[in-house]
C-alpha cells in the first residue's frame, strides 16, 4: 500500500491527508472517533488540520488494519500496549511504518520510470517527464 511521502508543512488539510495515505476522508473521520492519538486540531473555519505526527498514527492504524489484519479493537489495543509499555516502542512502529511506505512509493516510482523507459525505447512516447503528455 505506497503512499506519497509526507511534505514538510505545519499542518495539512483532510484532502492532502488522503492524497498521502490513499484513504478515504470518511475513513479518516471515523478512525478519529475510534483512536485517541487522531485528534486533529479544528481552524477557525472548522476544518480539520492534521499535524505530521497524525499522519505517522494514520499510517500505522492504516498497516495494523490493513496489511495486518487487527480489527478495530485489536488495533486500539495494541495502539495502547505500545503505549503503555513503552513510548519507545509506538515511536518505533510509527516510524517503522513510515519507512516501509517510503520504501513502497518509491518501488512503484522506479516500476513507472522503468515502463516509461521501455515505451520511450519503443517509440511509444516522447521524451520528457513520464507524467506529460
Amino acid at each position: 500500500m505506497a503512499f506519497n511521502p509526507i511534505a514538510k508543512k505545519e499542518y495539512y488539510s483532510i484532502g492532502e491527508v488522503c492524497q498521502i495515505t490513499g484513504l478515504k476522508p470518511h475513513v479518516l473521520r471515523y478512525w478519529e472517533t475510534q483512536f485517541k492519538g487522531l485528534v486533529p486540531v479544528k481552524n477557525r473555519a472548522g476544518n480539520r488540520a492534521y499535524r505530521r505526527r497524525e499522519i505517522e498514527m494514520v499510517q500505522l492504524v492504516k498497516e495494523l488494519l490493513y496489511e495486518k489484519k487487527y480489527t478495530i479493537e485489536g488495533a486500539r489495543q495494541r495502539l495502547e500496549d505500545m503505549r503503555r509499555n513503552a513510548g519507545d516502542q509506538l515511536e518505533s512502529e510509527l516510524a517503522g511504518a513510515k519507512v516501509k511506505d517510503t520504501f513502497e512509493t518509491l518501488a512503484d516510482d522506479l516500476a513507472g520510470l522503468v515502463a516509461y523507459i521501455d515505451a520511450f525505447r519503443r517509440g511509444e512516447v516522447e521524451p520528457g517527464s513520464p507524467g506529460s503528455k
